[in-house]
């Protein structure tokens, strides 16, 4: 049996388990939800929705989920997201100045520090927006995770990190890419340069400040793979994001 075999098989089970018809993701144009809706089909073929969420986003993101969506056939709906983001940051923007100056602090003045919040926004509209479509036909939401992101917690939390399952969640990027040549997924897919599609021109292995077959080095083989630097800093990132891999504290008062 082939891996994407056994992942189809592993999410058909779960579907059975939770009474659900179908799968809904977010396609984004990327590796991972081109994977991911194609596993979807092959565990239920017929209810598998991939959903198009653009939200001030490169029009060559949407252009490239389009083409895997009509490569595998996919049913797709399409929902624009970006006046509901525009009202919802005007508004909470609109607050922020009748907080005590004391809490209002001092924001960071450095560009990726500050793009940060605006961003998050979005895998969270996204994440509504996919939970919606999914209550209302009882499906599940089938997260994009990969291992290598889940590790370092490179995702948002309630946001592209608020799903039901992550079928490739136990996958690093090469593996990822790996299973994607064996479904046949679009070679210009494959190819592309790793984005999350936070703000235009972002791609992840910048914004992570390492490339991805480094930090797999130090998921397989340990901090001795990499520089003693590149360890720290991955160390440091896997501890700053445990609260995103479990789930809130609640106090024993035994």
């Amino acid at each position: 049996m082939s891996r994407a075999e056994r992942v189809a098989g592993w999410m058909r089970q779960h579907l059975i388990a939770a009474g659900a018809r179908g799968f809904v993701v977010g396609l984004s144009g990327g590796l991972d939800s081109s994977v991911v809706v194609r596993l979807a089909q092959l565990a239920a073929p017929g209810s598998v929705i991939g959903a198009l969420l653009p939200c001030h986003s490169d029009p060559q993101d949407e252009e490239d989920a389009a083409l895997v969506a009509a490569h595998f056939a996919v049913t797709t709906v399409r929902v624009d997201l970006a006046a509901t983001y525009d009202t919802l940051i005007a508004a909470a923007q609109r607050a922020l100045p009748g907080l005590p100056e004391h809490a209002r602090g001092t924001p960071s003045a450095e560009p990726p520090s500050a793009r940060v919040p605006l961003a998050n926004v979005k895998p969270r509209l996204r994440m509504t927006t996919l939970y919606f479509l999914a209550n209302q036909l009882n499906y599940l939401v089938a997260g994009t995770g990969n291992r290598s992101e889940l590790a370092i917690g490179y995702f948002t939390k309630y946001g592209d990190g608020g799903v039901d399952l992550l079928p490739i969640g136990h996958l690093v990027k090469s593996e990822v890419r790996a299973l994607a040549r064996e479904l046949n997924v679009p070679s210009t897919i494959i190819e592309r340069t790793p984005s999350a599609g936070l703000w235009m021109g972002q791609s992840d292995e910048e914004e992570m400040g390492f490339t991805y077959a480094e930090l797999e080095r130090y998921l397989d083989e340990g901090p001795q793979a990499v520089s003693p630097a590149l360890a720290m800093r991955i160390e440091r990132l896997t501890r700053s994001s445990e609260h995103k891999r479990t789930l809130p504290p609640i106090p024993n008062d035994d």
